[in-house]
């Protein structure tokens, strides 16, 4: 089996964010342990549509199912959320640096444009001159 980059693994976090219902669940497992009824509940979907989101977001490291008796109650895996959001305020870290050296030469360009003589107007250019 080929290993796993880092980079393998946010793919496969964010592609299992990205759908709706699977926030919903990952949302509602914040809360505490479910199990796949509890989490079916709210949504007009199938039991077997929940069991393969359910499969989704367990292949992608967010949720582990255990056993418990009957029941295969659901829980957060909060070590790949982790690694997300490190990832997710690096790059934020990585755009406010930017945002700020652009403020900064914004902020040179109009300190410069105000200490230069107005431009002539096209009538009183050199070039067009007779």
């Amino acid at each position: 089996m080929a290993a796993v980059t880092a980079a393998d693994e946010l793919s496969v976090t964010f592609a299992a964010l990205a759908d709706p219902t699977r926030r919903a669940i990952v949302t509602r497992l914040a809360a505490g342990e479910a199990t796949a009824g509890q989490l079916a509940e709210p949504f007009s979907l199938t039991q077997q549509a929940i069991s393969k989101h359910l499969k989704v977001l367990e292949r992608a490291g967010l949720i582990s199912r255990t056993r418990s008796a009957q029941t295969r109650p659901c829980r957060l895996e909060p070590g790949r959320f982790d690694q997300a959001a490190e990832w997710i305020g690096r790059h934020r870290q990585l755009w406010h640096e930017r945002y700020d050296r652009l403020d900064a030469h914004l902020e040179a360009l109009a300190a410069a444009g105000q200490q230069q003589p107005p431009e002539q107007s096209r009538e009183q250019s050199p070039e067009r001159a007779p």
